[in-house]
């Protein structure tokens, strides 16, 4: 049996090397993941920046598609499906690490002076609109009521909470946690659009830590809303204009946390595991040895800092940006 994985996914080179020595396991960049290195693989292991469909799998033995992030767009899941092979994502794993993300955005919105509406007032004085009540928007909900906020839901799939327009209309903060879905009943690329921004509050401002594409990015650097972003279009090549103009920017690292990356792996294993009739592995046995990420105050101001100084360098900031650990509530 082999296994392709992305080189950039932790604990879980080791911990196949050292439990299951009847599987191969080979590590590559995204770059190298081409049809020919894939070929012999049995299991896949992606993050994000891997296309996996037609192209890659055609002809291939591969049985089963992991991806070690909550989002699956950049999987064909439809061909897959029609070809017999398996694909799973993982849900909820960084969820804790992308709302400590928003929640220091909250707080470095409200520290500065310098800005209009939203920024430089207390929290407990503003109302956040929360797009999105699954695993992220639901701890996103809760952690902005902790700290005094109106709390506005909006999620048609789960039937929680009033419509868009509602949201635009009375929320000074407007917060996305939705998977991209560009088509379908609950479509949400563009989500946020003209259309959506005109009905927004003067100066309220838009927060996309979800997918690129939820947010027309040229619709939003037009309306002069304040706005942060963590996910982009065109990623990994952020319209250099629209990050210039951003209020905090980072490159896709709202979920990188240590115990997200851990969360990930150990659902791609289980998955691997009870398909293929392997002993269980558990990564709390695999400590992390890389350095922990920055948590201090103002760390996002940081971020957004080094971004804009290297747009360029978006790809070599991302993977070598290192892990934080997650905060305790």
């Amino acid at each position: 049996m082999k296994i392709v994985c992305d080189e950039h996914i932790p604990f879980l080179v080791e911990a196949v090397r050292r439990e299951w020595q009847e599987v191969e396991i080979c590590p590559m960049k995204p770059e190298e993941m081409d049809a020919s290195a894939v070929r012999e693989a049995d299991v896949l292991v992606v993050r994000t920046r891997t296309r996996v469909n037609e192209a890659l799998l055609s002809g291939s033995r591969v049985r089963l598609v992991c991806t070690a992030t909550i989002g699956y767009d950049h999987i064909d899941t439809a061909w897959c499906e029609a070809h017999g092979v398996r694909w799973m994502s993982c849900p909820g794993c960084n969820a804790q690490a992308v709302c400590d993300y928003i929640e220091e955005a909250l707080e470095e919105l409200s520290a500065v002076s310098h800005q209009p509406s939203a920024v430089n007032r207390r929290l407990s004085e503003l109302t956040i609109g929360v797009v999105g009540v699954g695993h992220v928007g639901s701890l996103v909900a809760r952690m902005a009521r902790r700290r005094g906020m109106n709390v506005l839901l909006n999620d048609p799939p789960k039937g929680i909470g009033g419509p868009l327009s509602f949201i635009a209309q009375n929320s000074d903060i407007v917060t996305f946690h939705t998977p991209l879905a560009k088509d379908g009943t609950y479509a949400t690329y563009h989500l946020c659009d003209e259309a959506f921004l005109s009905r927004c509050k003067p100066g309220a401002v838009i927060i996309n830590a979800a997918r690129g594409g939820v947010v027309d990015e040229q619709a939003l650097l037009r309306s002069g809303h304040p706005y942060i972003i963590d996910t982009w279009e065109n990623e990994p090549f952020p319209d250099e204009k629209v990050l210039s103009c951003a209020f905090r920017a980072s490159m896709h690292i709202a979920g990188y946390s240590v115990a997200g990356k851990r969360n990930a792996s150990q659902m791609c294993l289980d998955t691997i595991a009870e398909i293929f009739r392997l002993n269980r592995i558990n990564t709390a046995m695999y400590p992390y040895s890389g350095r922990e990420g920055d948590t201090s105050s103002g760390w996002l101001e940081r971020i957004t800092t080094a971004l804009k100084a290297q747009p360029g360098q978006f790809e070599t900031l991302r993977k070598s940006y290192p892990l934080r650990g997650e905060q305790v509530r």
